[in-house]
């Protein structure tokens, strides 16, 4: 007899379709684009998505015809915050960041084998990177955040995830196994990771891991701007402020009782 409990199959696919709707905030997302992103059967999704609005975890443009999170999910949200959120104790993090830069400046989180961005704050520079933003995801390795905090994983966990992940359909050559695993190991380092624009040409980022309290990684400080913003001399500096934050900040989440994600 199979050892997976009932109907674990349908919480599955509504945690992909909702996660489906969470990276195409705050656009929205089609019932096709859905179904793409999920591997799902379209007639599959849109009942799972109706469902979801009934419940009043999405909501449906009838225009449109996008979907998008809906309000339950903020009171979930907001009531989740308080054990797992550490954006307030970052936030001032970030916006120094952003301030002693003037590039854009960004926490993200680790959530199982991805990163989602929790806090976007905008330097004053005005040519400005938009490949991250909230609540936009990436697999570990990919962006600077990804990269850093793979980095910093024990080593047995970094060599399973590489076996098990195929990034290059999505994310070119730059993010096979071969080649991550040197960015893992130029990342331990200097400390910091560097995303030479591996995602968009000419975009580029730097990131730093923020440890919780039993030393793992699971957030990142992270910088994006354009290429020119980032040449060698420069890297140096904005390095040595990523880490200066990202120390600090795990050192306040180490006497934060009560934060916690994975």
């Amino acid at each position: 007899m199979s050892s997976t409990p009932a109907g674990a199959q349908v919480v599955g696919r509504l945690a992909a379709v909702l996660r489906a709707v969470s990276t195409s905030m705050p656009q929205g997302i089609t019932t096709t684009q859905a179904a793409r992103k999920t591997s799902l059967a379209r007639p599959t999704v849109h009942r799972l998505l109706t469902a979801l609005v009934a419940e009043g975890f999405c909501d449906h443009d009838q225009e449109s015809g996008v979907w998008m999170l809906g309000p339950e999910l903020y009171l979930m949200g907001a009531v989740a915050a308080e054990r797992y959120d550490i954006s307030e104790l970052a936030r001032e993090h970030v916006a120094a960041l952003a301030d002693a830069t003037g590039e854009s400046a960004f926490l993200s989180a680790r959530r199982g084998d991805e990163t989602v961005c929790l806090v976007r704050q905008d330097g004053a520079f005005p040519v400005r990177s938009f490949v991250l933003y909230e609540g936009r995801r990436f697999p570990l390795g990919v962006a600077s955040a990804g990269i850093a905090i793979l980095a910093f994983l024990p080593e047995a966990e970094v060599e399973a995830y590489l076996k098990n992940s195929n990034l290059v359909p999505e994310y070119g050559a730059a993010h096979a196994a071969k080649a991550l695993r040197a960015k893992v190991a130029e990342t331990r380092t200097l400390g910091y990771s560097v995303n030479p624009g591996l995602i968009v040409e000419g975009s580029w980022g730097m990131g730093a891991a923020v440890f919780d309290a039993s030393g793992q990684p699971a957030w990142a400080l992270s910088l994006t701007g354009i290429e020119s913003r980032f040449q060698a001399a420069r890297r140096k500096e904005l390095g040595r402020l990523l880490l200066h934050h990202a120390h600090e900040l795990s050192t306040k989440l180490r006497t934060s009782p009560g934060v916690m994600i994975r």
